[in-house]
């Protein structure tokens, strides 16, 4: 693998806004890149190749002293994207690492990487069918079996065949602590991040997963919101 990452965007420090680190302060790292299309996705500017002109090729070392500059303490760096999984962090991670910064990732689980066992958390979320998308669950297999220090599952839960798709993946992985998150039908256009979210909407499909889960008797499942959305709306950079 290349040494030179495509990198989208770096920010922060700002808040983690969902799953298991959610109000955890954090500098992202958004790499450039995806093997995913998915129908809702709302970072499609770390996604869709018309944007690779936007990302810049960075090293390693280049990455490393940009998080330095942000956070000069050490904190927790979030990999994010696109899905990071399809570059080589390995070098950036151990930077970080000797220093004493934690990392954390989010990927679908449809590619694994022998540095994952670096990572502090690996935040694993397969997509569910309104996303577009097909889950292999043998890849899902090898990305839970890759020796992170801590793995949990999240799940966007847009309608009844997602939550059913939520249910089978954490029966499937039962030592996995999950965390459901409602969807977001309001994602902004990539070249623009000043779309009005559907706050109201969110909620009602938040109140729905709630009443949803309980009813059913999932008490194991965590169901949080997108703290960044309700705070900021769709802005980048925080």
């Amino acid at each position: 693998m290349s040494d030179i990452l495509r990198i989208a965007e770096i920010f922060g420090p700002t808040i983690q806004g969902e799953g298991a680190l959610i109000g955890v302060p954090t500098v992202f790292v958004r790499t450039g890149g995806c093997d995913f299309r998915c129908s809702w996705c709302d970072s499609l500017h770390a996604v869709l190749s018309e944007y690779r002109h936007t990302w810049l090729p960075m090293s390693p070392a280049e990455i490393w002293a940009e998080i330095q500059r942000l956070a000069p303490a050490p904190l927790t760096v979030t990999l994010s994207g696109g899905n990071p999984a399809t570059q080589n962090l390995a070098p950036l991670i151990a930077l970080g690492a000797a220093a004493g910064y934690r990392f954390a990732i989010e990927t679908q689980g449809s590619i694994v990487q022998d540095w994952f066992a670096a990572l502090d958390l690996l935040t694993l979320s397969p997509k569910p069918p309104s996303s577009g998308m097909e889950t292999d669950l043998a890849a899902l297999d090898v990305c839970v079996a890759s020796g992170a220090k801590r793995i949990v599952l999240k799940i966007v839960v847009f309608d009844e065949g997602d939550y059913r798709y939520a249910r089978e993946i954490a029966a499937r992985y039962p030592a996995l602590d999950v965390f459901l998150q409602p969807g977001n039908h309001t994602p902004p256009p990539p070249e623009d991040d000043t779309a009005i979210v559907d706050m109201e909407g969110i909620n009602a499909r938040m109140e729905w997963l709630i009443d949803r889960a309980l009813g059913d008797g999932w008490y194991g499942a965590t169901i949080l919101p997108q703290l960044h959305v309700a705070i900021w709306g769709n802005k980048r950079g925080v």
